[in-house]
């Protein structure tokens, strides 16, 4: 077990633009406070956000604006997964409140 002293944050931003890459592509990484940095404005812009320390340490080692490589595809493909989970339950809420606001009008 680490001690939290030993630890050091780390994240890593990934971008997909479906018409313009081949694959996602690595467009911010750091460790301690620009990790923190990372995060604060993925929260600040309501970007998803998921933990996986393992996934972050093998995403580290790749350079910023290069596309991760075909081994990664699987690990990478669970992550937007489950973005795009997330984004339908928000979307699914959203229409639900704006459904109620409706007929409460």
């Amino acid at each position: 077990m680490q001690d939290n002293k030993d630890f050091i944050q780390k994240s890593v931003a990934l971008k997909y633009d479906i018409e313009k890459d081949n694959a996602p592509k690595i467009i911010a990484k750091g460790k301690g406070e620009t990790a923190s940095n990372i995060i604060k404005i993925a929260k600040e812009n309501n970007i998803p956000i998921r933990k996986d320390e393992d996934l972050i340490e093998l995403l580290s080692q790749i350079d910023i604006d290069k596309e991760i490589p075909d081994s990664m595809y699987k690990a990478v493909a669970e992550i937007f997964s489950f973005i795009y989970d997330l984004s339908k339950n928000k979307n699914n809420i959203d229409e639900k409140i704006k459904e109620r606001r409706t007929n409460n009008i």
